[in-house]
């Protein structure tokens, strides 16, 4: 073995496949940038490639491996052990085991029986995520053109971040997603609505939705800058499933923003124990800017929009 190299990173296209990384947009497929940076060297030393990861959803580097050379029909140079915790390390005790599959059968499958996940889906393909994004970072608001928003708020103290989108409606259906703001911890959320409000007035914006965090704390600051806070009544996950068909037709325009992309196609469709198809980030992950996105699109495509647009114009 004359030069070997060891990769320990999550080449599944897990959660670690999406912890924060230098740049935005290259965390949606990071295993395949860590291969091709390793490969070149490979070529002419003739040392082996060692991958070791726990298995996660069905798509990724890992995935690709097993699916083509697991088993006898495989390259025979390729060489694929496929085993549960036990196997490999034998002093790990049944009864932790036990214990994770009866807390979170899905996930606990995966990480001590080494079998790929059922229940997880990509929700959409990186390309058509770019093919929506336009040549704005931020538009400046235009005379006779009404505006939405939509923030998800945060306390500042922890990891997630204050985000606010605002976006507008053209006549043929498509939307234009005009501005992102993202502030990442730590902050205070007093200064953070203050500036927000700034902005919003900007485009002639009075209400703004956003999600239930933190009870009436953003309600009541933002508030105090003469602006309604309306908490938004659909969940998350029908924001995003909503969100899927304009991003798959190109009937909404998103700014410039490698975050907002990255946490677009980072987004997992899973099913529920209930039954249902909850979309969501990865566990670790983050959706921060993708919710405020999805948030205003929403606001914009519903029936109380109209109804909204009639009076203002």
């Amino acid at each position: 073995m004359r030069d070997a190299r060891f990769i320990s990173r999550d080449l599944s296209g897990g959660p670690e496949a999406r912890r924060p990384h230098a740049r935005e947009r290259d965390k949606a497929h990071l295993p395949d940038e860590i291969l091709n940076a390793v490969e070149p060297g490979l070529a002419t030393t003739g040392g082996p490639l060692i991958l070791a990861s726990s298995p996660h959803a069905r798509r990724g580097v890992l995935w690709d491996v097993f699916k083509r050379h697991y088993g006898p029909d495989g390259d025979p140079l390729t060489l694929v052990a496929h085993g549960p915790s036990t196997l490999f390390n034998p002093s790990l005790p049944q009864r932790l085991v036990d214990r994770a599959l009866e807390k979170d059968r899905a996930r606990a499958t995966a990480e001590y029986l080494a079998e790929f996940r059922t229940d997880l889906e990509t929700y959409i393909d990186i390309a058509v995520v770019e093919g929506c994004v336009g040549g704005h970072r931020e538009m400046l608001a235009a005379a006779g053109t009404y505006y939405s928003a939509f923030c998800d708020p945060a306390s500042g103290s922890g990891q997630d971040s204050f985000t606010c989108a605002v976006a507008h409606k053209k006549s043929d259906g498509e939307t234009i997603i005009d501005a992102v703001r993202e502030v990442r911890p730590f902050f205070s959320p007093s200064a953070v609505i203050g500036d927000l409000a700034i902005l919003l007035k900007s485009y002639r914006i009075w209400q703004i939705n956003g999600d239930h965090f933190a009870g009436e704390f953003p309600r009541e600051l933002f508030r105090k800058h003469g602006i309604c806070y309306e908490v938004c009544k659909w969940p998350k996950s029908d924001l995003y499933r909503d969100l899927l068909p304009l991003l798959n037709s190109g009937r909404i325009v998103l700014p410039r923003n490698d975050r907002l992309v990255a946490q677009i196609v980072c987004l997992e469709r899973r099913v529920t124990r209930a039954g249902k198809d909850s979309i969501d980030h990865a566990p670790n992950g983050h959706d921060d800017v993708a919710n405020c996105v999805a948030g205003v699109a929403a606001v914009l495509h519903s029936s109380s929009y109209y109804n909204i647009a009639a009076l203002a114009s």
